[in-house]
């Protein structure tokens, strides 16, 4: 029996915990939130039935990773896919393009080569696997080149600009592409209750089996123990120590926590690029999309001061929420953008005027009340030939690993990818301890 320590009580270090308590070994959980779940975790109003994810969240009908657990967990049965609909903007109006009929009827394309050459890119994205190759080259130049400048510029650079911004947009490698295209799935799902719901179902679980929670406890270092072996955790509490230690942050904080990493591994870790993200959460008093959209996909060239509108409760029922009506507006961002400076009603006072472009019937009254959620690391952006610059699990300071979505690609963030990784870390601490 070891002792191990677990830094982050995000989906990814509990899934970890899960396995490692299940071999026998004695699991401490430390988080500096107040809460479990992570990038994953929500909040919930006294009249709300189910919580709202602060960073909108929601699974694929292919996220076999996390969708295995919860059946290993027994509530596959709280699992459910409802139908939404996600939607493209073009010249002045939204047009439905979650299926294969609704790509081919956009009017954007077309029906000539355009059209063609767009589903002919798309389908050998879909059925290969090389994604080695991808890498090598950029979104911008392999997309220019083989579905055409045009149909890029009207459907790919959008949402390349949108979340990697001028500075990255252009330095994207392929792989990224492909792995979202491979990947993903129309049909969307969530967990009855909202993925914090999940999380704390999860959290008590593994209290049941033993692990002990520390929440709100940050750790401020990391330290190796000299020459029993082990390492030490500095936290507000005082020093405590593990055999081994996993931690489930950003590079740039273990960066931080660990500085007796060796020169090479720390820079590595900090030359990892990402993307911030902010989000603004509304609760409106009536439906904004009258269509019943649940997602907005938005060129910034039109005019729109964000990247994404979502209608949460155009995917979940508004009575879930005492009949409010949930509505996300999104933006990854670099973390020195004035979205990170500007306070709550300034922001608001940004995004309101769009909204009547959605409904022209909107107005100011119809809000509720709104929250604002922001974080420094939403979106690693993996640039050409990536995959040379993944960090490995196990650092090079016996006892220590790492597990984060910046390394998950060529795959990208998200719930399904954290439990994966999250489970592969434990299985190398397993392995290491044999």
């Amino acid at each position: 029996m070891k002792k191990i320590a677990i830094i982050g009580a995000g989906i990814g270090g509990m899934a970890a915990a899960y396995d490692l308590i299940r071999a026998g070994h004695r699991v401490t959980v430390f988080e500096a939130s107040e809460q479990v779940g992570g990038l994953a975790s929500g909040f919930k109003e006294p009249h709300w039935d189910w919580s709202v994810e602060k960073f909108y969240h929601h699974w694929f009908a292919s996220d076999q990773h996390v969708l295995k657990l919860i059946a290993e967990l027994g509530w596959r049965d709280r699992v459910i896919f409802p139908r939404p609909y996600t939607v493209m903007y073009y010249k002045g109006d939204f047009y439905p393009f979650d299926s294969i009929t609704k790509a081919i009827q956009f009017p954007g394309l077309g029906w000539g080569v355009r059209k063609a050459r767009f589903g002919l890119a798309g389908l050998y994205l879909k059925l290969t696997n090389n994604w080695q190759a991808l890498e090598k080259h950029t979104v911008d130049a392999w997309m220019r080149r083989w579905a055409g400048d045009s149909v890029y510029e009207l459907m790919w650079e959008p949402l390349m600009v949108g979340k990697f911004g001028d500075r990255y947009a252009k330095q994207v490698n392929m792989a990224w592409m492909w792995a979202r295209l491979k990947a993903r799935t129309t049909r969307l799902g969530t967990f009855k209750g909202g993925f914090q719901a999940f999380a704390d179902l999860l959290a008590a679980r593994l209290k049941e089996m033993g692990a002990q929670f520390r929440l709100s406890t940050p750790v401020n270092r990391l330290g190796v123990l000299q020459p029993e072996g082990g390492l030490e955790l500095e936290t507000p509490g005082g020093p405590e120590t593990f055999d081994q230690c996993l931690v489930t942050t950003s590079p740039s904080l273990l960066a931080r926590l660990a500085p007796d990493l060796p020169p090479r591994y720390l820079e590595g870790l900090l030359a990892l690029k990402s993307m911030g993200a902010v989000v603004m959460v509304l609760a409106l008093k009536q439906r904004l999309s009258e269509q019943g959209y649940y997602w907005y996909n938005l060129p910034k060239s039109a005019g729109f001061p964000y990247l994404a509108l979502v209608e949460h409760t155009n995917f979940t029922s508004p009575e879930y929420f005492g009949g409010d009506h949930i509505v996300y507006i999104g933006d990854y961002l670099e973390t020195d953008h004035e979205y990170f400076r500007l306070n709550q009603e300034e922001l608001l006072g940004r995004f309101l005027p769009t909204l009547p472009r959605f409904n022209p019937r909107f107005s100011p009254d119809w809000v509720r009340k709104t929250w604002l959620f922001r974080t420094n690391y939403a979106q690693p952006v993996p640039l050409v030939n990536h995959s040379q610059n993944i960090p490995s699990i196990q650092t090079p300071i016996a006892g220590l690993y790492f597990a984060s979505m910046s390394q998950v690609y060529p795959w990208d963030r998200g719930t399904n990818f954290a439990v994966e990784i999250g489970r592969r870390a434990a299985g190398i601490m397993l392995h290491a301890g044999s």
